[in-house]
C-alpha cells in the first residue's frame, strides 16, 4: 500500500484475480502498476475488455494483463500477457476501481478538523471526520465513518448515515436525511427552497417549504445538483439512485430506487418516477406527470404526459415508443423531397 495518496501502487496480479473472483491464467507474480484503457496501457497496467467490437485491439495493446471472459482468454495468452476470465469484465473493472481507490485513495482520519465548527447538540461519532472550515449546525446527526469535507455544510437537524461523503462545498439543508454510503459531490445543494409562488396582483408571493428531502441508501449526487426540499411532504430519493452533475431535482419528486439520471436532467415538482429507469442527458419532464418502472428516456427528450408502460422513449416532438418515434423521424427527414414532389404532382394534374 503506497505511503501517501497518489504515490504508485504496485500489486501482484494473483492478488487482483483474487480480489476480484476471478480465474488467472498467466504470469501471478506480474505486478500491476496501474488500471488502464487497452490503447494506452503499458507492460504494468491491467485492462479490460467488455465488447467485442473492440477485440482487435487486444492485437496491439501493451497492456500486461486484461480482464476478459473466458471465450477471449487465448487471444490474450497468446501475446504473452495474462489474463482474469470472469463473467463480466465491466462488472469486475467497476469493482477493481473501488478496489484499487480504496488503496491509493484513502479517506481521512477520524476526527474535527480545529477550523471546523460543531454546534453545541450536534451528534459527531467518534469514528467520523469533519474537514476544514465545515460547519454541523445544532442537532444533526452524523453516523460512524461519515466524512464532511472542506467548507461542506450540514444543517440543523440533518441525518448523515454511515459511511457516507459529503464532499468539499456541498451543502446538505436543514432536517433533511440520507442513509448509508452515499456520496455527495462538491457543489452539490440539498434542501434548497422549492420554486413556490402564489401570484398575487401582480406580484409572487413566497410559499415557505415546509417538507425536506430523505435520500437512501447507496445514492450518489453529482456535483452542482441540486435537489430541492418539498412544499409539505418530502421530496424522496430511494435506494441506488444514481443523479449526475448540474441535474436539478424539484419539490416533492420521488424517484425510485436504482434509477439513473445523466448530467442535466430537469424533473419538475411533483413527478413521481419508478425504479430501476434511466434518463439521457438533459431529459426533461414536466410536473405531476408519472413514470413506471423500468422506463429509459432517450437523451435530450422532453417528457409530456406519464407513462405507464415499461419500455424505451425518444424525442421531443411529442414523445413515443422509441420503435414509432424512430419511424416518424425518418419520415421528418424526407418531408422536404416529399413536399416537393407533391408541388411537382399537383403541376402536372393542374388544367
Amino acid at each position: 500500500m503506497p505511503s501517501r495518496p497518489g504515490e504508485t501502487l504496485a500489486v501482484r496480479l494473483a492478488d487482483i484475480a483474487a480480489a476480484l473472483g476471478g480465474e488467472l491464467r498467466g504470469d501471478g507474480e506480474r505486478l500491476v502498476e496501474r488500471i488502464g484503457p487497452l490503447e494506452a496501457a503499458t507492460p504494468t497496467t491491467i485492462s479490460f475488455l467488455a465488447q467485442a467490437r473492440l477485440k482487435p485491439l487486444l492485437a496491439t495493446t501493451a497492456a500486461g494483463a486484461v480482464i476478459v471472459r473466458d471465450d477471449v482468454a487465448p487471444v490474450v495468452l497468446a501475446r504473452g500477457a495474462s489474463a482474469v476470465v470472469v463473467a463480466d469484465p465491466y462488472l469486475a473493472f467497476a469493482r477493481l476501481t473501488r478496489w484499487w481507490a480504496a488503496r491509493t485513495r484513502p479517506l481521512p482520519a477520524p476526527g474535527v478538523h480545529p477550523s471546523a465548527y460543531v454546534a453545541p447538540g450536534a451528534q459527531v461519532h467518534a469514528l467520523a471526520s469533519i474537514g476544514p472550515f465545515a460547519v454541523i449546525e445544532a442537532h444533526a446527526v452524523l453516523a460512524e465513518h461519515v466524512v464532511v469535507g472542506a467548507h461542506a455544510v450540514v444543517g440543523e437537524g440533518a441525518e448523515v448515515g454511515p459511511g457516507t461523503q459529503l464532499r468539499a462545498r456541498s451543502t446538505f439543508g436543514q432536517a433533511c436525511r440520507i442513509g448509508a454510503r452515499g456520496i455527495v459531490h462538491s457543489g452539490a445543494v440539498i434542501g434548497a427552497d422549492g420554486f413556490g409562488f402564489a401570484p398575487h396582483e401582480g406580484r409572487w408571493e413566497k410559499i415557505e417549504q415546509l417538507g425536506a428531502v430523505r435520500i437512501g441508501d447507496d445514492v450518489e449526487i453529482g456535483a452542482n445538483t441540486c435537489v430541492d426540499r418539498g412544499a409539505l411532504d418530502d421530496t424522496v430519493i430511494e435506494d441506488g439512485v444514481k443523479l449526475d452533475n448540474l441535474i436539478q431535482i424539484a419539490h416533492n419528486v420521488h424517484i425510485g430506487a436504482h434509477t439513473a439520471m445523466a448530467g442535466c436532467v430537469g424533473v419538475a415538482g411533483s413527478a413521481r418516477i419508478g425504479k430501476h429507469c434511466t434518463f439521457g442527458g438533459a431529459a426533461m419532464i414536466l410536473g405531476h406527470l408519472q413514470i413506471a418502472d423500468h422506463v429509459h428516456i432517450s437523451a435530450a427528450s422532453v417528457v409530456m404526459s406519464s407513462i405507464m408502460k415499461p419500455g424505451q422513449y425518444s424525442g421531443v416532438f411529442p414523445i413515443d415508443e422509441n420503435g414509432n418515434w424512430e419511424k416518424n423521424a425518418a419520415t421528418l427527414r424526407q418531408l422536404h423531397t416529399l413536399r416537393t414532389r407533391l408541388r411537382a404532382l399537383e403541376k402536372k394534374s393542374s388544367p
